[in-house]
């Protein structure tokens, strides 16, 4: 018998227990049982739950059976209780008592589990099995990552008990008079909800510190199943509650439709039957509607809530309206509010989309919402499993199909076409490939100074890969020294024509060298690129182009490979160690990254010019590289000059290639050269000062600016919300 108590909580003199068991086999029957020290019996509660992580890593593959218990029992203080499980003959007895529990939740008990998690023989097979498909190296780094991430990163537990409103706080909330006060329908379809569970939710609403609501609920459960008795207790209590107990079960969009017939708010707040809010979640949403009366959509962050309801988990930091990553995730999910009247305008859930109907929802709110306001805060508690997903992603294809079709209802709407809607890294995650308009030229433009060989390992790639064959290449002839270098551009016009070398005489400056080089292009499409680049990916150019063409994206970027396949550019965000930085250095590209971001299209403040492809248009009426931007920063400027044309700068990881990272410029190790690097910094810290105080829109103020990997902020060093301490 395998097993391991995930989860231990006192709560309400109540010892409750998150966990799983499994043996040998997986019909194996687990029995359990609590007793008192004196080996009497104590009655308990128990709940069985999916664990599709369990069976997949202990059996190969996901079995319809819960692995997983939730078993709640009352205690004494003072005394001791155990917890037996027995299975194929084998019996175990586990010790818990107040003093034990409270060491068990400390941060050195949690560190060493994580330790013994690693040395474990199922991390050894899941090990295993990463290197076979990955490498020795990909290993390696994983690895690493695993054991820094055991002392680096808080725990969210902890972090969240230290950021979250205090009674001070809520108190004064209570007190705030707002000039308008909108009334908030909370809409929640309950379909054979555990009482607890819905109890739970509707007190998290009782509780609020805004209080001008209404929760309409709508039961589809079967006659004999219905939470009527519990509706019933609430709407005697308070008129405020609605409830409609429909005598069938309509389906999700069904249901939620008849909760939303209800409603009379001003606003439409979606809730799940067995999540929960945080007490300041409607005191935020009042608040942004007052800010901004064309706020239609209003959105916020949100974390996970373990089964007893003890432990938070996963939180999700979004950031703000992103229509891109919208398109390859529903990452908006909850919690979400939209005006009454926008309902009325787009409709409501559309049960031709049942199994991802609020992601058809969201689209239709968004694309007609005068503006959509993101709230970086959690607000809502999503309850699930802790370290598994609800059910095997696999038996969920009907929902990622009903998502791709919404994607795809999404771009009919907006006349944008589509090649395909495909699976991306993983269920629920989407790669979209746009219809490439006719044939266009696209100008593919590289600064070189002498490393033919890099130069040509780059251009190779390109001729002999790349899918996309219409494009001209100008070279930059910067100041190189070699005579090879020479030879080598001789050979290159004689065997292709496509190909352009020109001369800058000039000292370096790489916003003057590639304004240089677009004087020479004919294209309709510039492609910046470094010399020292080569393409992995075949179809990278029409990637590239496909988000290009559309007429709301002015720039796109590419994910860029170390030679060790670690990641060296997976977007910008603003004000990373100061001015900025690339997102997720260092992870390799078979790791996940936050919420898969690295893996999804998405829209970001700056790509690196590395690899970069650009309208002509765009470029003119941007002016060009800002050539006071000699080395540093110049590709982020013209993102932000791009951003400054109302056009979106776009990160898309299916163009895909390696950097071997400025093999022909030297280190900024001089005197000079420093001086010129901190002279850059002043220049782009004053040209763009908001976005480094307020923060980038593409990234979350929670998130931490001194690292690439998405971490909470530290709290001992940077406050939420804090500018990184940039000193010029």
């Amino acid at each position: 018998m395998k097993y391991k108590v995930d989860v231990v909580r006192i709560r309400e003199n109540t010892i409750q227990l998150n966990g799983w068991a499994i043996g040998k086999r997986p019909e194996s029957p687990v029995e359990f049982a609590v007793e008192d020290k004196n080996h009497r019996p104590v009655e308990f509660q128990y709940v069985s739950t999916r664990r599709d992580d369990v069976s997949q890593i202990y059996f190969g593959k996901t079995w319809d059976k819960d692995f997983g218990f939730d078993i709640r029992f009352a205690y004494e203080r003072g005394e001791d209780y155990y917890l037996l499980m027995k299975c194929e003959g084998r019996r175990v007895r586990i010790k818990y008592n107040e003093e034990l529990i409270a060491k068990r939740s400390s941060a050195a008990h949690r560190r060493r589990e994580k330790i013994m998690d690693l040395m474990n023989m199922e991390t050894v097979k899941v090990a295993y099995d990463f290197w076979k498909e990955n490498g020795l190296r990909a290993l390696v780094v994983k690895s690493r990552h695993k054991l820094q991430g055991i002392d680096s990163d808080y725990d969210y537990g902890e972090w969240y008990e230290l950021t979250k409103p205090t009674e001070e706080e809520l108190a004064r909330q209570r007190e705030e008079w707002m000039d308008f006060r909108p009334k908030l329908s909370i809409v929640i379809p309950a379909y054979q909800t555990p009482e607890r569970y819905l109890k739970e939710l509707l007190d998290s609403i009782f509780a609020q510190t805004y209080e001008n609501w209404e929760i309409c609920v709508a039961d589809g459960s079967p006659a004999g199943k219905s939470c009527e008795r519990v509706l019933r207790r609430y709407a005697n209590r308070d008129d405020r509650v609605k409830y409609l107990i429909l005598g069938e079960n309509k389906g999700i969009s069904g249901n939620t439709n008849a909760a939303m017939d209800m409603a009379s708010g001003d606003f439409i707040i979606l809730a799940d039957h067995d999540d929960t809010l945080t007490p300041n979640a409607l005191y935020e949403v009042a608040k942004a509607i007052n800010a901004d009366p064309l706020n239609d959509v209003i959105y916020s962050d949100e974390d996970k809530l373990d089964m007893d309801g003890g432990a938070l988990f996963e939180p999700h930091f979004k950031p703000d309206f992103d229509p891109d990553l919208l398109t390859s995730t529903n990452y908006i999910c909850h919690l979400f509010a939209v005006n009454r009247d926008l309902v009325e305008e787009v409709g409501q859930f559309n049960q031709e989309f049942d199994g991802a109907q609020d992601y058809d929802f969201i689209f239709r709110c968004t694309e007609k919402a005068r503006k959509i306001h993101h709230i970086p805060k959690v607000l809502y508690h999503w309850r699930c499993h802790q370290g598994s997903t609800a059910s095997n992603p696999e038996s969920k294809l009907y929902a990622f199909e009903a998502g791709a079709r919404a994607i795809q209802a999404h771009f009919d709407r907006l006349g944008i076409g589509t090649e395909s809607i495909e699976k991306g890294v993983d269920y629920g995650k989407y790669h979209v490939r746009f219809r490439i308009e006719g044939e266009p030229l696209v100008s593919v433009i590289i600064p070189n100074k002498d490393h033919a060989g890099d130069l040509d390992i780059c251009l190779k790639s390109l001729m002999e890969k790349a899918t996309y064959r219409n494009l001209e290449y100008v070279i930059i002839e910067n100041n190189s020294t070699d005579p090879e270098t020479f030879d080598y551009y001789e050979k290159l016009k004689k065997e292709h024509p496509n190909v352009k070398v020109v001369t800058w005489e000039r000292e370096f400056n790489y916003s003057a060298i590639n304004n240089f080089g677009v004087k020479y292009a004919d294209g309709e499409y510039f492609l910046f690129l470094n010399n020292d680049t080569e393409i992995i990916e075949p179809d990278t150019i029409q990637e590239m182009l496909g988000y290009c063409q559309r007429e709301d994206v002015g720039a796109v970027g590419a994910r860029l490979l170390y030679q060790d396949d670690t990641i060296q550019h997976a977007g910008v965000v603003v004000g990373f160690g100061g001015i900025a930085g690339h997102t997720f250095i260092g992870l390799h590209k078979s790791e996940n990254s936050y919420f898969h971001r690295a893996m999804c299209a998405q829209d970001y403040s700056a790509v690196t010019a590395a690899c970069m492809m650009t309208k002509r248009q765009v470029f003119e009426r941007a002016g060009g590289f800002s050539e006071e931007l000699a080395v540093a920063f110049n590709d982020i400027d013209y993102c932000m000059k791009v951003r400054a044309q109302d056009k979106l700068v776009v990160y898309n990881p299916y163009a895909l290639l390696y950097h071997y990272e400025s093999k022909s410029r030297g280190l900024e190790d001089t005197p000079e050269k420093v001086a010129r690097f901190n002279r850059e910094i002043k220049i782009f810290s004053e040209k763009w000062p908001d976005i480094l105080k307020n923060g980038d829109p593409y990234y979350n103020p929670n998130l931490t600016l001194r690292k690439s990997n998405f971490a909470l902020r530290d709290l001992k060093k940077e406050k939420i919300g804090e500018p990184y301490p940039l000193e010029i």
